[in-house]
């Protein structure tokens, strides 16, 4: 099968450390890192132990990686750098920014790649099926094939050995004695056998029968009589590199002493006999303790000070006159060798807690005595502390008795001897047995106490990262670990150089095991120590590459697991069946180890990292577990181990269970050895096994069955709970849509003694059941009872399996009847009705879809083909392939205009409704965002990669075809090329609808997914190289404009001149007459998208640039420019359009937006001064006009242009139509009053009044309570900052263009002044006027007392209430965008640094100075109380962040950044890259993918904002562009 590059993406963001968190990667795949919103435009490195191509691997060794950023500069969303990963291991990473060397960092776990047999063919992880051998009971090497025969035969493909070194005396298979030699009882008398014997040995093993081997490597002890220890006792922890367990050893030895007494009879006086069998013994052995033992040992004393020496020390500094005034805690210094009362107090700290009151003897006296009582306070405190210590040690020695020998689930020791000691010896005493006293001066003896070694063991919910032998902990004088006897603690130290005979010791060990096995068992990994098994594990990996590492681990906590499995690079670990207490929670174990959901969606090649849990190696029974055959019953043994062979991971189990061995094998004492395999046997023999004994052929048949369900892709997985005792796991492949359905009934109690009952529920299985694959139960024979062998390890002969393999289901015994019902069209269902599902039975069904489905998927994948290969896999062509779907999807796309993509992707509710319909609801949840598929596509990127097919998107898709029909009829309804679509869609959704239900959201999925990927394609094809060739931010951002420009039912533009070359025409559905079809621009949605509030004259001009000229679409942007020029009365441009028809006149902006967008056209389309001899219909002619139709009177655009300028230089003064109620509800009367004049001295344009509001900031009071009806919140009438700068910009341009020739005039009869003129006016005036100079007595500053900020640009100037001048708000940044020449570069950056001090938030700019009174961060339209400032949304400009202003005042700053030189420019890419890197963010989050109107303050959520805003894209796009 052809398959993409695996790429998976890793965000790293800023201050994440992620060192407990289990990311698990694959060889082949590539990783990439990208930065997250915190880090974007910061200079970044990405630091890893991952080694170049063609180096080793050195754990130490850190390299930089480079950044490709594919689309050059604009932003960081694409940047990436990438590892291409080809080693298995352990890596870690790291980065950092600016001088921080790390601010986050984790570590990736590359799995290993297995391969057997002579071919050398891959072994994948979840084919893996391993067992157990205790190497020490499989006798001579000459005889081990005939016993590891067994394993083979009955299908295991894994073996793990426990160690096959030489064992130290007690025999137990973990207790080494030497880690380099093997252990001679594999080599019959007369012949020595070597490691090179059981490489070859293995390796036949390997070729010949397809099995791989691991083992076990032990690095946290070594057996207590290893030789090598005593000629290196600096390997373990002694008493003299770890003095501080002197204390712990001299309670050890009294303990001893104790032992030795009560074996001898020494206690039974008082009531302590040597055989210890109730609580009265107990108690005894407390009395003995408290009485005998502690009050003798004083083990408080090594804690303690010597008072009186210390005291005639300090006596003696302070007579010599030493004092220090200071503020110190008296400090005790600890005696480093841990003597009695051997600790010492600081003196310095002494001098300065306790200073005398003068220097004549008494107060010295007096001084003296304070620090006795001190010093003897602190023995006391040791004392009390110590006194803590013997009580828990007390306690522990209690349980530990009281299991050993008095309990019934103890192992029942017997009499306390000198075998069997009261506990256990935490410390090897390899000398002669004296008395106590004699035993304590050895403590003093270095020769001799550097053989007195700490033993290992466990503590009971200690913490794995910390080791209980180094100092500060006191599990050994607390006698809280659980210990062994026979072995000794190793002590690393924390790395090569402090014990360098150990570390070389052990790598020798790992080396040898390395050489020889293709993978390890981290024996007790959880203690060892992490440093060390990642340095031997490196080791171990410099040999064998693809080393697999196996773990058990017992920290309790997930998250501690991590940190082992992360840093090891464990490939799996090892998870028991054994610790579910019903069949319940066995089931949920297979869920939770492996596997997708069935039906899940098909995830892209290219996705982000998610964290994993560690790769499961889940076990019927490990070798530590108890017997199940004791806990559970003999006849649970086949349906858990079926079961557990079920999950989608690595499964494996124990020799001695599918014997039905009915005791644990234990570790520690099994001297005898395993049965050999001989296919004659008879059942009763002990020494040989065969297919007829135990479980065995049941095991052979569901190992088969496991390996074959992972090496043919069945990754599905499903378990169902049929009733308390029966679990069914269905195992599914999502290419073929086969699956294997194993129905077990475990048997946790015994039949025998438990009434299981004889109704078992009927089973429905979706598909036809095409065999049984098996079915088995255990059974009785006639062959006597268990007899424990002498000699080998034999099972329960009484038993065995009754099978029956690959059989028609009218042959199965289990099943009576199998009834095929019809659910629907497409669900074929077969009901199982059991016949003899017994407990301990087990059945596995193969089921494929029925044949009709079969074909109708195998066609479906086979059109998915274009969009992914890997439908090609389970594809097959269809003779009837429908017309619509011979050619291609893009071919069909590519005839589409943007404006039709706007129908296919996009179109809120009130859009679709304006076409009878809406958004699809999804009953029980909420509408859809879109008609399009974006709305669908917004919904399945959030349950896709979650897999989440429980959500009630997916049921609705399962329950019936209303949603699929849903696509397909709406776009068909359309006609045209989206007619096509639609029928493209439908004949997919044939095929779709006629598959099971529970495949259908996954199928859904990867047709919109494919379509919807095609229609980006095709769209951003059509757009300007700026977009195609743009990062990922820049396309989302130019989807905005896809969203935005649509046609309606009815046109919202006023039709164009006829005279006018390539306007689209359409046939109207309503008159049926052909009509004009422009496209127009939505303000916002979805409270600005259809009907009369869809198009603004102020709106569509300010995202006109950024939402059609920057994408390309420049001839949809002449339609608009010239409609709206049709429209011109008075000299201004419609705010609200209307249609022209019902335009209102009430802002005084948009006409110099509109002139600003056409001076863009001009400047940005190739040949754009072409529009200015454009024909323009005029609906108004002249101000009392008629609306006229198109045609009627025509005139240039260069005429309208010049009648706009020079309409202001005669003053515009008109009072509004139809002013009143009717058409503003809210206005007082003198609102309806507008002017816009030009003030001849300074040139600067003004108007409005304090009852209307003629620019953006329009908020109109609306609230009757608060008294604010009618009084605008911002008027800006004077004369407006980014007025004054676009009038600038239009005399700048025009008069270049009538320099050119290109505009005919320069002034005219009505002009007072010339363009040059008027435009000089402004240069002369702005600075002087506009800025709040840093001089007091500034003379051009009429207002001084209002003045609160100095270094800021005014908001206008004259208002008619003059405080409004002086507010701080982001409009100034607008004119220097648009005319930068009317800014001096100094006071221009210093007044956008205060902007952006006070005003940035963090998608949009605040609309007033946090520091005015009236400011108020959050809208509420709804709000209606008596507050004059907010009720009814009075503050929707006075403090709420806007985000159009942003895009301008990051303009502005890259301007004149570029001018302050290269530093301060790329600090200034940073600030852009880092603001933007958040709406970024909030674009791929976002449902609408868009950009909101507004935010509360520091960018918190607003109800009342539009969701995506037309101007909001546009701007931020525009900074794309500058960048």
């Amino acid at each position: 099968i052809m398959t993409a590059k695996q790429i998976r993406v890793m965000v790293l963001n800023d201050m994440e450390k992620l060192d407990r968190t289990l990311f698990r990667l694959e060889q082949g795949y590539e990783l990439q890192f990208r930065l997250g919103p915190t880090l974007q435009g910061k200079h970044v490195h990405v630091h890893t132990n991952y080694p170049a191509e063609g180096e080793r691997f050195e754990r130490h060794k850190f390299r930089a990686l480079d950044w490709i950023n594919p689309t050059g500069r604009e932003d960081d969303s694409d940047k990436f750098c990438t590892l291409g990963l080809k080693i298995s291991g352990s890596y870690q990473y790291y980065f950092g920014h600016g001088d921080k060397e790390k601010s986050g960092g984790g570590y990736i776990v590359v799995d290993p790649v297995l391969r057997v047999g002579a071919d050398n063919h891959v072994l994948p992880l979840d084919c893996i099926s391993i067992q157990t051998y205790l190497s020490k009971c499989l006798g001579p090497l000459d005889e081990w094939l005939d016993r590891l025969r067994v394993t083979k035969e009955t299908g295991y493909n894994m073996i793990h050995f426990t160690p096959l070194q030489t064992l130290g005396e007690s025999r137990s298979c973990y207790s080494l004695a030497d880690q380099l030699t093997l252990n001679p009882d594999f080599s019959p008398p007369g012949q020595t056998y070597t490691w090179t014997d059981v490489g070859n040995l293995l390796e036949k093993m390997k070729n010949e029968w397809n099995m791989l081997c691991i083992t076990d490597v032990v690095y946290n002890h070594t057996a207590a009589n290893s030789k090598w220890i005593k000629k290196h006792p600096e390997c373990g922890y002694n008493l003299v590199n770890s003095s501080h367990l002197k204390p712990a050893w001299v309670l050890d030895r009294a303990l001893w002493h104790i032992t030795c007494a009560i074996a001898d009879g020494k206690y039974e006086d008082r009531g302590l006999p040597a055989l210890i069998q109730n609580h009265e013994h107990l108690h005894a052995i407390r009395g003995v303790l408290w009485q005998d033992v502690f009050p003798k040992i004083k083990l408080w004393e090594f804690f303690q000070i010597k008072v009186e020496p210390t005291v005639e020390q300090f006596r003696d500094l302070l007579q010599s006159g030493d004092k220090t005034e200071g503020k110190q805690q008296l400090k005790i210094i600890q005696d480093p060798q841990y003597r009695r009362f051997g600790n010492t107090v600081d003196m310095n700290s002494a001098l300065e807690t306790f200073v005398p009151h003068g220097n004549s003897p008494g107060a010295i006296e007096d001084c003296c005595n304070w620090l006795r009582r001190r010093l003897e306070e602190i023995n006391g405190e040791q004392y009390h502390e110590i006194r803590h210590h013997q009580e828990q040690a007390t306690n522990c020695i209690d349980g530990t008795v009281s299991y050993e020998r008095i309990a019934d689930h103890g192992p029942k020791l017997g009499p306390v001897t000198r075998k069997h000691p009261l506990v256990t010896r935490y410390f090897t005493f390899p000398f002669e047995d004296a008395t106590l006293e004699q035993d304590l001066e050895l403590m003093n003896q270095p020769e001799k106490s550097c053989h007195f070694l700490a033993h290992n063991g466990w503590v009971m919910g200690d913490d794995p990262l910390r080791n209980f032998a180094e100092p500060g902990s006191n599990v050994y004088i607390r006698r809280e670990l659980i210990c062994w006897g026979d072995s000794v603690k190793l002590r690393y130290g924390s790395g090569p150089e402090d014990c360098p005979y150990l570390w070389a010791h052990m790598q020798k060990y790992t080396e040898i095991t390395a050489k020889h096995f293709v993978g390890v068992r981290l024996d007790n990994c959880h203690s060892t120590p992490l440093h060390v098994a990642e340095y031997m594990l490196d080791a171990a990996r410099t040999l064998r590459p693809d080393l697999y590492v196996v773990a058990e681990l017992f920290t309790g906590s997930e998250e501690l697991d991590n940190v082992f499995v992360t840093r090891l690079g464990i490939s799996s670990l090892i998870r028991e069946a054994m610790s579910a207490g019903d069949s319940h929670e066995e089931g949920r174990l297979v869920y939770r180890y492996g596997g997708e959901p069935v039906g899940a969606f098909l995830q892209p090649s290219l996705r982000p990292l998610v964290p994993s849990i560690a790769h499961a190696m889940f076990l019927d029974v490990t070798h530590d577990n108890e017997c199940p055959i004791q806990i559970r019953s003999v006849y649970d043994s086949l349906p858990s181990s079926a079961i557990v062979s079920m999950a989608c991971c690595a499964t494996g189990s124990t020799r001695g269970y599918d014997e039905l061995v009915p005791h644990q094998i234990s570790v520690v004492s099994e001297e005898r050895f395993y049965s050999k395999w001989n296919p004659q046997a008879k059942p009763s023999s002990p020494e040989e096994v065969n297919l007829q004994s135990g479980i065995i052929a049941g095991k052979l048949a569901l190992n088969r069955l496991h390996q074959e369900l992972a090496s043919k892709g069945f990754n599905q997985v499903f378990v169902d709970q049929v009733d308390e005792d029966i679990v069914a796991v269905t195992r599914h492949c999502p290419s073929t849509h086969q699956s294997v359905v194993a129905v077990c009934r475990t048997a946790f109690k015994n039949p025998k003694q438990h009434r299981y009952t004889n109704e078992v529920p009927s089973m429905c299985i979706p598909g036809k059941i095409e065999e049984v694959v098996l079915e088995a139960r255990t059974v009785e024979r006639q062959e006597g009872s268990y007899i424990k062998d002498e000699r080998s390890i034999n099972g329960m002969p009484g038993y065995t399996v009754e099978i029956k393999e690959h059989i028609q289901l009218k042959d199965s015994k289990v099943v009576r009847q199998a009834g095929v019902t019809s659910r629907g069209r497409s669900e074929y269902v077969q009901e199982i009705v059991f016949e003899q599902l017994t407990p301990g039975s087990v059945i596995a069904f193969r089921v494929s879809l029925d044949p009709k489905s079969q074909e109708l998927v195998g066609v479906l994948r086979h059109h998915l083909i274009q969009f992914n290969p890997l439908y090609k896999a389970g594809s097959l062509t269809d003779p009837n392939i429908p017309d619509i779907l011979k050619s291609p999807l893009t071919e069909i796309m590519s005839k589409m205009t943007l404006a039709d993509m706007n129908v296919l992707l996009f179109r809120c509710d009130a859009e679709e409704k304006e076409n009878v319909g809406g958004c699809y609801n999804i009953p029980g949840w909420k509408p859809l965002k879109y008609g399009g598929l974006q709305g669908l596509l917004s919904v399945m990127a959030d349950i896709r990669p979650k897999n989440d097919l429980g959500h009630p998107f997916c049921d609705n898709l399962r329950q019936g075809d209303w949603m699929i029909d849903y696509v397909s009829s709406r776009l068909i309804s359309h006609g045209g090329t989206l007619a096509e679509v639609g029928q493209w869609f439908q004949a997919m959704f044939a095929y779709l609808k006629h598959i099971p239900r529970y495949l259908i959201p996954c199928y859904f999925d990867a047709i919109l997914v494919g379509a919807y990927t095609t229609a980006l394609d095709v769209t951003f094809k059509q757009m300007s190289s700026f977009v195609q060739n743009g990062s990922s931010f820049v396309k989302l951002l130019a989807l905005g404009s896809v969203q935005m420009c649509a046609v309606g039912r009815l046109p919202a533009l006023p039709p164009l001149s006829p005279a006018l070359s390539d306007v689209p025409y359409r046939v109207s559905e309503i008159t049926k007459q052909k009509e004009q079809c422009c496209v127009s621009l939505a303000a916002g949605l979805p409270h600005f998208s259809s009907g009369i509030f869809r198009c603004w004259g102020r709106d569509t001009f300010i995202a006109l640039r950024g939402l059609m000229l920057v994408t390309g679409r420049h001839l949809e942007a002449r339609n608009i420019i010239l409609a709206f020029a049709g429209t011109m009365r008075h000299g201004l441009i419609p705010n609200l359009l209307g249609e022209g028809v019902g335009a209102r006149f009430n802002c005084r902006d948009a006409v110099w937006w509109w002139l600003q967008c056409i001076q863009d056209y001009c400047t940005m389309v190739p040949s754009g001064t072409d529009i200015l001899q454009c024909p323009v219909s005029r609906m108004y002619p002249t101000d009392d006009s008629k609306p006229l139709t198109a045609g009627t009177v025509d005139q240039l655009l260069y005429e309208v242009i010049h009648e706009a300028m020079e309409r202001h230089m005669q003053g515009i003064e008109f009072r509004e139509r139809n002013a009143g109620p009717q058409i503003d509800c809210n206005m007082r009367d003198e609102g309806f009053n507008i002017v816009a004049k030009v003030n001849p001295d300074t040139g600067f344009v003004y108007g409005g009044n304090r009852f209307n509001c003629g620019t953006w900031m329009d908020k109109m009071g609306e609230s009757e309570k608060a008294r604010n009806k009618g009084i605008p919140a911002t008027p800006r009438d004077g004369s407006a900052v980014e007025i004054v700068g676009l009038c600038k910009s239009a005399l700048r341009w025009l008069v270049e263009l009538h320099k050119q020739g290109l505009f005919p005039y320069n002034n005219s009869k009505a002009l007072s002044m010339s363009y040059e003129e008027w435009d000089r006016k402004i240069q002369q005036n702005f600075e002087k006027m506009f800025y709040v100079s840093h001089d007091p007595n500034d003379p051009n500053e009429k207002h001084p007392e209002l003045v609160h900020k100095r270094g800021i640009y005014k908001d206008s100037y004259g208002a008619s209430s003059p405080w409004c001048d002086y507010q701080l708000r982001p409009n100034f940044s607008i004119a220097m965008v648009v005319a930068p020449e009317l800014f001096t570069v100094e006071h221009a950056w210093k007044a956008l640094n205060i902007a952006e001090e006070k005003l940035l938030g963090p998608l949009g700019m605040k609309t007033l100075d946090p520091e005015d009174m009236v400011y108020c961060g959050v809208y509420d339209n709804s709000l209606d109380n008596d507050n004059y400032n907010l009720a009814r949304g009075f503050n929707y400009h006075q403090g709420p962040e806007w985000l159009w202003p942003i895009g301008y005042f990051l303009r502005a700053k890259i301007h004149f950044a570029k001018k302050l030189g290269k530093d301060t420019y790329d600090e200034t890419v940073y600030l852009v890259k880092n603001v933007l890197s958040r709406h970024y963010v909030h674009m791929e989050r976002s449902s609408w993918k868009g950009l909101p109107e507004l935010t509360n303050e520091n960018g918190q959520y607003c109800s009342f904002s539009c969701e995506t805003q037309a101007w909001s894209l546009a701007t931020v796009l525009e900074v794309l562009h500058d960048l």
